[in-house]
């Protein structure tokens, strides 16, 4: 039967498919556990091979020959890990529980490896003998650097601990996810009595009513996934119901059930700490950050800091200015609760600016938004992009496009997938299917794959899938990724594309985002789905005038989360205690909503517990700080200018991590980026 299934098995294959593209319609669970054992028995030999070499070990006979192993591993790992998080199944859930740690395993078999490591080592230490280029010169320092991260220097019991605890660590990072997303498709909430719908907007009761009879149920059914979940609290005026629907959201994963990941956070906070130790650090964010911008626990404290001090006071004023509304409609004793926020935020929104996300809405529908984005690469960058619909794909809602470059040369396979459904988890991301680099032998560039994830507004029956400003800000987020992805230009996968420092591959994406608010950019697109009518020049400019809208409070909030990943990795003793209660103490100080004694983050917080955020999350402010004075040259020199962007695009975008990034940043920007920038953008300063 294995022969049968292997010799149907299309990772054993060579692809038949434009510009070799995973073959989606022939791939089955079935196919994955197969050939991913064969995927590590054939690097294990390849390593064998470079052991076994009786020639003096030398960069190309060694870094490169291992750089270049694991072939099969790289074809099928991308496709099971990004299936995991956007087409999942019972059935590929269960697998994942049994491959992981074989994959862990097989990671620590190398890098553990006494006689592989004996000669990177002996290569490491002719590095300046061996006369490299700068990328060659960063992989031997990224290999090297790598063994002795994961564990090379152990010995005797100390290795075997370090196997032990990393396995651990795969598989609760893999249930940590998996329990976020059943607890989110277990949620519903279903309403038969339509006074319960006042204050909806059309489409979003409109999409209710398909909910429900999806789940063959009469009424209006909401959900946990975003674009359910967000319309409700900031328009239902129901405040009991917000109030349960809020709960629903902000208690998953640790009520009393079996998704509870209460205990699943305790072990990963303790198992990262005590491999940090292992490896001669205090702990998880001192081992994290020695590979990052940041550097330091310090620098990463001093940022958030200075974000409280700067904006705090305004942050407080907004939330008075919120709860003084709401206090007209309810009351002088009426306190703002955190499911009062949006609601009432909404409100304000509307008096000061006459505008919110439902007027908007018409004027951004999918089809055109995907245009208009398309469309700021092509004046950017000079990129096109052709639909393909010879290529497959994994799920009926997924597009597959050909990007050609500037010169009409093929650049790189963009996919795009747009909506929630059961088996996609939350948030919104950019991957890869394929990395690019350069083929030694040959000198082909092979070309990336690069797919972008979102969980955007359905169309209904009556309407087509229209955005709110935020997702149309997401798109442009995701997108920054994929260019960072499509420009890749490095000689070695490793080095290539979003490869980089954690706290520098935000800046590509933050910096789409501005784009958001620019006249220039929205007349491009935006357009009345009904009518074609162009976004007018007024609602513009009170979309410019409201950008700043509790632009504190939201900074606060990313501060409040930065706060909370250092609290967990900073640790150097075991934690035994009550998460719930960690929690609210890490963050206090950014705060400025009541305090919700049942809420809590940190057992659905997939960024730093099962994502690669740990110690990290800082990143997304890191970044701003960045991208705020990256764009205000777009801003001196026009947004469209295709210099700026042409630098942009070979300072950073194609550099991958071929070198530090801040050098990459100065040669871009030509000086180092300072806060300022970002307080002026945001009104503070």
């Amino acid at each position: 039967m294995n022969n049968i299934v292997n010799a149907q098995n299309p990772f054993f294959e060579r692809y038949q498919t434009p510009h070799g593209a995973a073959p989606f319609d022939r791939i089955k669970t079935e196919h994955y556990e197969p050939a991913i054992q064969e995927g590590i028995k054939q690097q294990k030999e390849a390593i064998d091979a470079i052991i076994r070499n009786p020639k003096k070990p030398t960069f190309s006979n060694t870094i490169e020959a291992l750089e270049n192993s694991g072939e099969l591993l790289d074809k099928v790992t991308p496709v099971f890990g990004n299936m995991l998080g956007a087409e999942t199944s019972d059935e590929l859930q269960a697998l994942a529980q049994k491959l992981m740690p074989l994959l862990n395993e097989h990671s620590n078999n190398i890098t553990l490896n006494e006689q592989l490591f004996a000669r990177v080592k002996e290569v490491y230490q002719q590095k300046k003998t061996l006369k490299l280029n700068l990328e060659q010169s960063k992989l031997l320092d990224n290999v090297y650097e790598s063994f002795i991260r994961h564990g090379a220097n152990l010995q005797g019991e100390a290795r075997d601990q370090y196997r032990q605890l990393s396995n651990e660590l795969s598989t609760l990072t893999l249930t940590f996810s998996e329990n976020n997303l059943k607890e989110t498709n277990n949620y519903q909430l279903l309403l038969t009595d339509k006074a319960d719908l006042a204050g909806l907007p059309e489409m979003i009761v409109d999409a209710a009513a398909e909910t429900a009879k999806s789940k063959g149920k009469d009424g209006w059914m909401f959900t946990l996934q975003a674009p359910s979940f967000v319309p409700f609290l900031t328009y239902a005026d129901n405040r009991e119901l917000r109030h349960t629907l809020y709960l629903a959201y902000n208690t998953k994963c640790s009520q009393d059930n079996e998704f509870n990941n209460s205990d699943i956070v305790r072990k990963i906070v303790n198992i990262r700490m005590k491999i940090a130790q292992l490896l001669g650090y205090n702990n998880h964010a001192e081992y994290t950050l020695q590979k990052r911008m940041a550097e330091n626990s310090d620098a990463v404290y001093k940022l958030l800091n200075q974000l409280l001090d700067a904006y705090t006071p305004t942050a407080q004023k907004e939330y008075q200015e919120v709860q003084d509304l709401a206090r007209q409609a309810e009351g002088n004793d009426f306190i703002l609760m955190p499911w009062d926020w949006s609601y009432y935020s909404n409100k304000l929104k509307d008096k000061k600016f006459s505008i919110n996300e439902e007027m908007l809405r018409p004027y951004f529908e999918l089809e055109q938004v995907k245009k208009g984005v398309f469309g700021l690469a092509e004046k950017l960058y000079g990129i096109t992009f052709k639909k393909n619909t010879d290529i497959p794909v994994y799920h009926k809602d997924v597009e597959a496009y050909e990007v050609y470059d500037q010169d009409g040369k093929y650049l790189s396979l963009l996919y795009t997938d747009f909506h929630p459904r059961a088996g996609k988890r939350a948030g919104a991301w950019m991957t890869s299917f394929k990395d690019q680099w350069i083929d030694l032998q040959t000198g082909e560039n092979s070309r990336p794959h690069i797919s972008v994830v979102m969980n955007f507004t359905k169309p209904t029956e009556n309407k087509p899938a229209l955005l709110t400003f935020s997702e149309v800000e997401t798109f442009l987020h995701e997108f920054g990724h994929a260019l960072h992805g499509m420009f890749a230009n490095s000689t070695y996968k490793s080095l290539s594309g979003t490869s980089v420092y954690w706290d520098f591959v935000e800046l590509p994406s933050q910096i789409m985002e501005n784009f958001a608010i620019e006249k220039d950019f929205l007349n491009t697109f935006a357009r009345h789905y009904e009518t074609g009518e162009i976004l007018p020049d007024e609602l513009i400019k009170r979309m410019v005038d409201a950008s700043n809208f509790n632009v504190a409070y939201t900074c606060l909030r990313q501060v409040s989360l930065g706060l909370l990943d250092m609290a967990w990795y900073t640790r150097n003793t075991p934690f035994e205690g009550d998460v719930k209660a960690y929690e609210q103490q890490a963050w206090a100080k950014a705060q400025i909503l009541p305090v919700v004694k049942e809420a809590c983050m940190s057992t659905q917080f997939s960024h730093i517990f099962a994502g690669g955020y740990s110690a990290g999350y800082y990143s997304y402010k890191w970044a701003e700080v960045l991208d705020a004075d990256a764009f205000s040259l777009f801003k001196q020199k026009g947004i469209f200018n295709r210099e700026v962007a042409g630098s942009f695009r070979n300072n950073i975008l194609s550099k991958g991590g071929t070198e530090h990034p801040m050098v990459l940043y100065k040669r871009f920007r030509g000086q180092e980026p300072s806060i300022d920038a970002l307080l002026i953008r945001n009104g503070i300063k």
